[in-house]
């Protein structure tokens, strides 16, 4: 009789469904559905149907060679990349087995890893036509919304049929604490859907199968690994924050404000401690200033200023906005990273978790309780012989194992590649070629044999107390030269550029370009230290850059370039984590050479140049003398 009052067509449908539930009494009269009704339920549940059988599609069960554990993962893309958790992939290393609901075995390999966050970015191999699914903004996802959980909870799939679970959101902006500074989960959603070991890694689906997160913990009974009804799942929104950089092939780490916060009497959330080295002091940021917004989010717990910054890579650059003696002031603030050095390393190989339980042992060919199933085709390579290796290439066969001892497939192996930082950094070389072949292309004919630039043009006015005059910058192998009316400020190689760039002064519009004249000249390969980093926010804005990070000289330089273009946008030189970096904009039309730079300290505009004549002369052996006095 209470459903009753409400006198709402859902409360009369949820009448009707009881009331065919086993021990129901018959429903009165006045509750019997219309023909509409039943349309709408009819829909609701072929809607669901659909949704389900459109999420199966994309969803991966992830199996360790040799049965040491697994879980589950989510194609994002054709060519087969997928998102699991860490916790998942690191038993296996950097290779793994997945199954598709189509009925087929795959062999997979790791990309990327965020162990702070508990994300991992795998590829399944063999085609370029994966089913994929798409990702729904988080701030569309509410408390009530239906949601389904698919995957391979206690590795039951070994049929490659998923387990389907359903449920509703049953929280948002959930916050789990790390084990450590590991493994922690920042603005997640919670949901009651069934979520058991093995469902790690796999999505949390919406009623029309479009990706809400990677479910990745569960609050589970004390004594057995049993659902109770509470589990998470990284939002969608921090996994595609993370995705830039998981495609490099690097081990992520996670972003700090360099700041710490607590609630006040009043209820508002002020810095109580700020780091004077932090990007966030150099904004502006003071002991007792009331944080407002990050990112666009408000901040009304000094909990949510935590869970917001878990949700982003360290460098990003976002936009806060904070309340100083009554003034709001935003402005953008570079991110430092959770940890320093090598601290990340270290504490992965002692903080992992215990992988899940190793399913039983076959008991023949065709058993669903059988271990990590086994393709039809596996290759057997021959590096079991017992003859000595007498080639490199022998010997990259003998190392290349997987988590089970056996060999790794050769045509899977090329794909690997373990350098100290990496999870594999392969696909961090593959971004470097894609890196510097955008570049040459904006810039033509500028590789290994150009050695001498010389612009000219107008300065332009960026005080009221400035007027325009001409200006005149040369690069050579002789050293640089900046020339702006009568005065003239030349510098050599060494530790100059570096010194400009530290004292921000207008001279480091060399610097950048001289990084940028060297990486033309070299590649990537003979710049130094070079590798992709990732994608992040240009000046706190979206859409995500991509970015290639060289060092030389002790010079940091950093190459954003936009995602679509592929034009480069920015270098930033970086001298010191104490000082803002320089920042050289281009502006430029299509298929033509930059016609204006601007030269950038923080959110302080230096120098701005019109170009309108870039010469650039060739050298033969300019590739062999650029390095001279480095």
């Amino acid at each position: 009789m209470l459903l009753r009052c409400f006198g709402s067509a859902l409360s009369r449908i949820v009448i009707a469904c009881l009331a065919i539930l086993p021990g129901a009494t018959q429903a009165d009269d006045s509750n019997a559905l219309t023909e509409q009704e039943q349309g709408w339920i009819e829909e609701f549940e072929s809607a669901r149907v659909e949704g389900i059988a459109k999420a199966k599609q994309s969803t991966v069960m992830v199996f360790v060679p040799g049965g040491g554990g697994g879980g589950s993962g989510v194609l994002i893309s054709p060519e087969g990349y997928a998102l699991t958790n860490f916790h998942v992939s690191s038993p296996a290393g950097t290779y793994m087995r997945c199954g598709l609901a189509d009925g087929k075995v795959y062999d997979a390999v790791v990309v990327g890893i965020d162990p702070v966050g508990d994300l991992a970015l795998i590829q399944l191999l063999g085609r370029n036509d994966f089913s994929t699914a798409k990702f729904v903004p988080s701030r569309q996802v509410q408390v009530g919304d239906w949601c389904f959980a698919i995957g391979n909870p206690f590795l039951l799939a070994t049929n490659l049929q998923p387990t389907v679970t359903a449920g509703i959101i049953s929280g948002v902006r959930r916050y789990q604490y790390p084990s450590g500074t590991l493994l922690e989960y920042g603005n997640c959603f919670q949901t009651d859907a069934s979520i058991n070991p093995g469902n790690s890694g796999g999505p949390l689906y919406d009623n029309q199968g479009d990706l809400i997160g990677v479910i990745g913990r569960a609050s589970f009974e004390k004594r057995g690994r049993v659902n109770v009804g509470v589990g998470y799942a990284i939002s969608g929104d921090q996994a595609q924050n993370f995705l830039g950089c998981l495609y490099s092939g690097r081990i992520v780490d996670h972003a700090t404000l360099g700041a710490t916060v607590g609630t006040d009497e009043d209820g508002s959330v002020r810095v109580t401690n700020i780091l004077s080295s932090s990007d966030a002091y150099r904004r502006g940021l003071r002991y007792g200033d009331e944080i407002i917004e990050i990112d666009g989010q408000v901040i009304q717990t000094a909990n949510d200023v935590q869970n917001l910054l878990a949700t982003f890579p360290a460098s990003w650059r976002i936009p806060i906005t904070y309340r100083q003696e009554g003034q709001s002031i935003e402005t953008p603030v570079r991110l430092a990273s959770v940890h320093r050095g090598s601290e990340l390393l270290q504490k992965m190989k002692s903080a992992l978790p215990p992988p899940p339980p190793a399913p039983p042992k076959p008991i023949g060919p065709d058993s669903e309780r059988g271990d990590t199933p086994n393709p039809q085709n596996k290759q057997t390579p021959d590096s079991d012989r017992e003859e000595p290796l007498d080639t490199k290439e022998d010997a990259r066969k003998e190392v290349m194992r997987d988590a089970a001892g056996d060999p790794i497939p050769d045509e899977i192996a090329k794909r690997i590649e373990i350098r100290e930082g990496y999870a594999n950094y392969f696909y961090n070389r593959l971004k470097q070629d894609g890196f510097i072949n955008r570049l040459r292309n904006e810039f033509p004919g500028q590789d290994a044999g150009q050695s001498s630039w010389k612009l000219s043009g107008q300065t332009i006015p960026v005080t009221a107390d400035q007027t325009a005059s001409k200006f005149e910058l040369l690069l050579s192998n002789d050293g640089y030269e900046l020339t702006i009316g009568d005065e003239s400020e030349r510098l050599t190689r060494g530790d100059e550029l570096l010194r400009v760039v530290d004292e921000q002064r207008d001279a480091g519009i060399l610097a950048c370009l001289h990084a940028l004249q060297r990486m033309l000249n070299l590649g990537p390969d003979k710049f130094g230290e070079t590798y992709y980093w990732g994608t992040m926010p240009l000046a706190g804005e979206r859409p995500l850059r991509d970015v290639t990070v060289a060092v030389h000289a002790d010079l940091e330089h950093r190459f954003l370039q936009h995602p679509e273009t592929g034009r480069l946008e920015v270098i930033e030189a970086v001298a010191g984590t104490d000082t803002d970096p320089a920042e050289l904009w281009f502006e430029s039309k299509e298929d033509q050479l930059p016609h204006r730079l601007q030269l950038r300290y923080g959110l302080t505009t230096v120098l701005s140049l019109e170009i309108t004549d870039w010469q650039m002369q060739s050298n033969e052996n300019a590739a062999d003398n650029s390095d001279e006095g480095a």
